[in-house]
C-alpha cells in the first residue's frame, strides 16, 4: 500500500491537494493471544497505522496525533485478544472517533509467529515460524478486517521434471528395460526437476470479523506449494520432504489454484463479497529471475470458479 502525501505544512496557504493518507509506520507493541486452557501467545507487532486526511486541511498535527495513536494501540493490545485482527479493528474504530477531520482509519500489522510441529519422518519435536499480517479499515459505512499469513515451503518445476523423465526413459529403453517396466519405475520414482523456496500468502477479508482460523490459514498456505519444509530434518526428513516435492511438482500459478481449492474447501461459511488474496513467490535456483503469481478474488466468484 502506497501512502504519499505532499509536505502540506510547508505549502502555500493557496493549495488545496486531494485526499491523502497520513498517518505513522514502525510502531512496535506486545499483542497477547488468548488461547482456551492455555498461556496466551505474546506476540512483538509492527504496526502501521493511516487516517485519511482532507484537501482542505494544511496540517496533520502529526505530533499530538502521535500522542493519541500511541494511546490507542496502548489500549488495544493492553488485554488479551482472541484474534489479532480484532486488535486492528478496535484500534481503527477509535482512531476514527477521535480524529473528527477524517473519514477512514486504517490500522495494520505484521508479527513473526511460532507454531510447534512434529518432522514428517523422524517424528522430532520442532517449531516453525509464519508471518502474520493483519488489517483494518474503518469508515462510517463499518470496519472490514483482514487476516492472513506468509509461509515458506518447496516448489518443483513440472517443466523440468518432464526433461529428465524423457532422458531416464530413453535410457531406460536404450538399455533395454521392457515398455511396462520403465512405466511402472517412473509412476513410482518421481524424476528431478530444478527446485525453489516458495513464499504463500494467504488473506481473508471481510466485513467485522473474517470468522476464520489462523492455524487454518497457514495449512492451507504450507499444503498449496510441492511440499512442507522443517526447521528440523535429519536424513529420513528431508528424504520425506525430497520426495513428496517431486511427487507434486507444481508451477508458481498451480500453487495459486490450490491456494483456492483450499479456501473453498475450509472457508465455504464465508459471504461471497469476503475479499481472498493469494499470491505465490518461488525463489528461482536455475534462472536469475523469481517467479510470481497471484488472485484477488471476492469469495462469490471463488468458489464459482472452483465448483466449475
Amino acid at each position: 500500500m502506497s501512502h504519499q502525501l505532499p509536505d502540506v505544512q510547508a505549502a502555500s496557504p493557496d493549495v488545496t491537494v486531494g485526499l491523502s493518507q497520513v498517518g505513522v509506520t514502525g510502531v512496535d507493541k506486545l499483542v497477547k493471544i488468548a488461547r482456551e486452557g492455555k498461556r496466551p501467545i505474546v506476540l512483538t507487532a509492527e504496526f502501521e497505522v493511516f487516517v485519511d486526511l482532507p484537501g482542505w486541511r494544511k496540517g496533520a498535527d502529526m505530533s499530538r496525533n502521535m500522542e493519541v495513536i500511541d494511546e490507542i494501540l496502548e489500549d488495544a493490545t493492553r488485554e488479551e485478544a482472541y484474534q489479532v485482527e480484532e486488535v486492528c479493528g478496535e484500534a481503527a474504530e477509535r482512531l476514527l472517533e477521535r480524529h473528527d477531520y477524517t473519514s477512514k482509519a486504517e490500522v495494520s500489522m505484521e508479527a513473526e509467529f511460532m507454531r510447534r510441529e512434529q518432522t514428517p519422518a523422524s517424528d522430532r519435536e520442532t517449531q516453525h515460524t509464519v508471518d502474520i499480517v493483519a488489517s483494518a479499515t474503518a469508515t462510517e459505512e463499518g470496519t472490514r478486517e483482514e487476516i492472513g499469513a506468509r509461509v515458506t515451503g518447496m516448489t518443483v518445476c513440472p517443466c523440468s521434471q518432464g526433461m529428465s523423465t524423457a532422458r531416464a526413459k530413453q535410457t531406460l529403453e536404450d538399455l533395454g528395460v521392457e515398455e511396462e517396466t520403465i512405466t511402472a519405475f517412473l509412476d513410482e520414482v518421481p524424476q528431478p526437476g530444478h527446485s525453489q523456496r516458495g513464499h504463500a500468502t494467504l488473506t481473508v477479508e471481510a466485513g467485522g470479523d473474517p470468522s476464520v482460523d489462523l492455524n487454518d490459514i497457514i495449512d492451507i498456505a504450507r499444503d498449496s506449494m510441492s511440499a512442507r519444509i522443517y526447521n528440523l530434518a535429519k536424513r529420513p526428513d528431508e528424504d520425506h520432504m525430497t520426495y513428496a516435492a517431486h511427487a507434486d511438482a507444481k508451477f508458481v500459478e498451480d500453487c495459486v489454484r490450490a491456494l483456492a481449492e483450499g479456501v473453498v474447501d475450509e472457508f465455504d461459511h464465508l459471504d461471497d463479497d469476503a475479499v481472498i488474496t493469494m499470491s505465490q513467490s518461488n525463489d528461482e535456483s536455475i534462472h536469475q529471475h523469481n517467479a510470481h503469481a497471484e488472485r484477488v478474488v471476492e469469495m462469490g466468484t471463488l468458489r464459482d470458479e472452483v465448483a466449475d
